[in-house]
């Protein structure tokens, strides 16, 4: 095996590891931090300063990654992921709750989080070639997505045994919570595999703003873009949906480990295709045209009168969701120079972070009134659809190397 294929080989992997404990993560979270004493608003605020700390941590470290070390700053993220799972599993004093969400990395959502997506994005973008970027970036978030998948899957098995063993809800989620610790120490030593081939080239002289020279403007538009769209996701991360499904009606954690399951396995699916797609028909297209008709599906989801109908909903939506991520992923490493990569992923990660920052706060009062739990649905689709149509008009005509010729 080349050096470069043993890379993205390890790259691979640790987004598998990553995203398995992830996407068990985010079936327990909410459940735990209600069983350990607080209240949906106070999981709501949690969740936001979560999200918030990861924007401040990602801005940090993507900002010096092309200087100072794409692996180093891995193995530093790696580390603040195993310390804020160890700090969840040994306490639930909020004040220290709120301290490890805000300087660790916690993921509510089920997906990614932390500084680890930009850094690796723009490692595989120097390790192939423009042609392969989409089809590579499709097979790494089909991977983060079976990854997600058997972690839910995973987790809601193994609460469900725990607690018909007669271990307490409580104990049965921190189980969870330990592997999730673990996860971030067995990132760190896969970080430490990782050749020098990763690292930037030289960088240019220009002055640069958080890493960023000539594709400033450009990486601040997305960006605030990319911000509207996560700030519609962040009323319906994946702790949200499991506790939703859980007070609507009644799903137990193995039916929500099911849930997630098929979800992310659908999302997965979703993703491979989108290379396809995006040959044909260009990336902005794919990003927007497969995202649209998701969103009208998000909004249906709590109008089903039953279980089985609220679920088929969501996975019909899942099937399609995730079409724009390895486009978008790919599209922004493409119009931007070489030596600006880490920071431009890292840039539209933390506008994506802060944006998703600000609704669960929002969401979580919403969701502990009865007559207001669908609410959350309709303002991400509704807002998520405006982020589709300002993103075509904005982007249209800025083709990416690759549709230039």
């Amino acid at each position: 095996m080349s050096q470069s294929n043993l890379d993205i080989t390890l790259l691979f992997a640790t987004r598998i590891i990553r995203l398995f404990a992830y996407g068990g993560l985010a079936l327990i979270l909410a459940l735990h931090l209600v069983e350990v004493g607080l209240s949906e608003a106070e999981v709501g605020a949690l969740f936001t300063l979560t999200l918030l700390g990861d924007a401040v941590i990602t801005l940090w470290i993507t900002s010096f990654a092309d200087r100072i070390g794409r692996r180093k700053m891995l193995i530093l993220g790696a580390l603040l992921m195993l310390l804020a799972g160890a700090a969840f599993v040994l306490t639930s004093s909020y004040p220290l709750l709120l301290a490890a969400a805000i300087l660790g990395v916690i993921s509510p959502s089920g997906k990614e989080i932390g500084p680890f997506l930009s850094i690796e994005q723009s490692a595989l973008s120097q390790l192939v070639n423009d042609r392969h970027r989409t089809r590579t970036f499709a097979w790494y978030n089909l991977a983060g997505s079976f990854a997600a998948a058997l972690g839910s899957l995973a987790a809601g098995f193994l609460v469900q045994q725990l607690q018909s063993d007669g271990v307490t809800p409580k104990d049965s989620y921190r189980t969870v919570l330990i592997a999730y610790s673990f996860g971030g120490a067995v990132l760190a030593a896969l970080f430490l595999l990782v050749s020098p081939a990763i690292e930037a080239p030289n960088l240019a002289p220009e002055s640069r703003t958080f890493g960023l020279h000539r594709s400033k403007n450009l990486v601040m538009k997305l960006g605030a873009l990319f911000s509207l769209d996560a700030f519609a996701g962040g009323f319906i991360i994946e702790s949200f949906l499991a506790y939703w499904f859980h007070v609507k009606f009644g799903a137990e954690e193995r039916v929500l480990g099911l849930i997630f399951f098929g979800g992310n396995i659908a999302a997965g699916v979703s993703a491979l295709s989108a290379a396809r797609i995006a040959a044909r028909f260009g990336l902005i297209n794919t990003m927007v045209f497969t995202h649209l008709p998701s969103n009208v599906l998000l909004c249906i989801v709590p109008l089903m009168p039953t279980l089985p109908l609220a679920i088929g909903a969501l996975l019909l939506r899942y099937s399609i969701s995730q079409m724009d991520v390895p486009t978008r992923q790919s599209y922004t490493m493409a119009v931007v120079a070489p030596d600006e990569r880490s920071a431009a992923a890292g840039v539209t990660s933390i506008a994506r972070s802060l944006g998703a920052s600000l609704s669960p706060a929002l969401a979580g009062f919403l969701l502990a009134s009865p007559p207001l739990m669908g609410a959350p649905f309709f303002i991400a689709g509704g807002l998520k659809i405006a982020y589709d149509l300002l993103l075509f008009r904005s982007f249209k005509r800025m083709k990416p190397p690759e549709e230039r010729r």
